[in-house]
């Protein structure tokens, strides 16, 4: 399988990998990743939770089709939500 593939200004070879999913039960809804991602991909969303009635804050992929594969966002998550993927070519 080939991935997409780029070069840095100093000529290193790098691999960008792209947002597939968050983990919602691992997402604390802290912010961070939606503060760390410079193309708007995430966005915050109320998660209802039935049994006890309760709501808490989680990040969720608002705009995929944005993502460069900088991974800014997984970087900055203290719980690893992120579930990321090269592009293939």
């Amino acid at each position: 399988m080939a991935y997409l593939t780029s070069t840095t200004k100093g000529g290193s070879t790098w691999t960008p990998a792209f947002i597939e999913a968050i983990d919602e039960e691992k997402c604390i809804g802290c912010g961070r990743c939606f503060k760390a991602c410079a193309r708007k991909c995430l966005g915050p969303e109320d998660l209802v939770d039935e049994e006890t009635d309760s709501t808490r804050m989680i990040m969720t992929v608002v705009n995929a089709d944005n993502c460069s594969g900088c991974v800014a966002c997984a970087s900055t998550c203290p719980k690893g939500c992120f579930s990321l993927k090269p592009m293939e070519v």
